[in-house]
């Protein structure tokens, strides 16, 4: 049996793959299958595969579909024998150092069930700058407790970036289809089921950012598609973690951030106010909902907040100017998106 199953499902990716299969063939940690999902390519894919498995048994190829993502990746997680699974991507390349690191990880840190790793942007920084800056915050994200705080803003860690136990499958399913990102929703459904992440804090991948990735042609991963699900997930630990009858209240009273917030009363989450730094918006109220600010804010323990404002870099100065008050992430609020 060997110590790691890679799944990589594959559709039409004969430009990138090759250079894909040339960083797993190349890894440090030697015992490993390649167990590729061939999702209904019409392109060279397929020839590619196979050459790659008369050259090396440890790489096993399924031949489907087309299935879609979620049923590639699912019928990857069935093949896999490992006890660890990484994943891996056609249009990305792995560092050689990358499964041993995080195998070495997950094996020093039994509490830990998903490893991440830094990420370098293959991209060019200029034309994809929103990518290019949402790969800087992923990076900062290092800590297992960071990225469990922080996961309410994005997805804490790059898809094909991870490697996870598959006894974590067993316990809390798979992958699931819907209008959602697939990885994002089993990453919140993992850490909301106590799942413990952690990264390694090395560049082991690079993400490449081609215009065809799905992230960025399928409606699944429209930001409002992000929104719907976040919800859903926040609303649970809302419910969970904070006190009955402790006020919620939302930092940005604009319209775009209460279009967000909107989703969350959809889950039954009552939002007390809003909170905002414009004065033109202070002492008014919004859908019958007073707008404070900040300086009128209540004591920590008295409110729950959450920063819901989008421009770029407010979430952490909020979180900033909430710290120097005493209130604590997590306990008293949380940065959201």
């Amino acid at each position: 049996m060997p110590q790691v199953s890679v799944v990589l499902p594959v559709r039409d990716a004969a430009a990138t793959l090759p250079r894909a299969l040339a960083g797993i063939e190349a890894q440090t940690l030697r015992d490993w299958e390649l167990v590729a999902v061939a999702d209904g390519s019409t392109d060279a894919t397929g020839e590619i595969l196979r050459v790659a498995a008369a050259r090396d048994p440890r790489v096993r190829v399924l031949t489907l579909g087309p299935v879609g993502i979620v049923g590639a990746l699912n019928a990857g997680l069935a093949a896999a024998r490992a006890p660890l699974v990484a994943r891996m991507d056609a249009d990305d390349e792995s560092h050689p150092e990358r499964l041993a690191a995080q195998a070495d990880l997950l094996a020093t840190q039994p509490a830990v069930g998903v490893v991440g790793c830094l990420v370098r942007f293959g991209g060019d920084r200029r034309a994809a700058a929103g990518y290019a800056l949402h790969v800087d915050w992923l990076n900062s994200l290092v800590t297992s407790g960071q990225v469990s705080m922080r996961r309410f803003v994005e997805a804490p860690l790059a898809h094909p970036s991870a490697m996870f136990r598959r006894s974590l499958v067993e316990a809390h399913g798979g992958y699931r289809d819907g209008d959602f990102p697939e990885d994002y929703e089993l990453w919140l459904r993992w850490l909301d089921a106590g799942v413990r992440f952690a990264k390694v804090p090395r560049e082991l991948l690079i993400w490449h950012d081609p215009p065809a990735r799905l992230s960025r042609t399928d409606p699944r991963y429209s930001p409002e598609a992000f929104f719907a699900l976040k919800a859903v997930w926040l609303a649970r630990w809302l419910a969970r973690e904070i006190e009955s009858g402790r006020r919620i209240l939302v930092w940005g009273a604009g319209r775009p951030t209460r279009r967000r917030a909107a989703h969350l009363e959809a889950h039954g989450v009552a939002i007390a106010g809003y909170i905002d730094i414009d004065p033109k918006k202070t002492g008014r109220t919004v859908g019958g909902r007073p707008v404070l600010a900040p300086a009128d804010l209540p004591a920590p323990g008295e409110a729950f907040v959450l920063a819901y404002v989008a421009s770029r870099g407010a979430r952490e100065l909020i979180g900033a100017d909430l710290a120097r008050r005493g209130w604590v992430e997590g306990r008293d609020y949380l940065l959201c998106a």
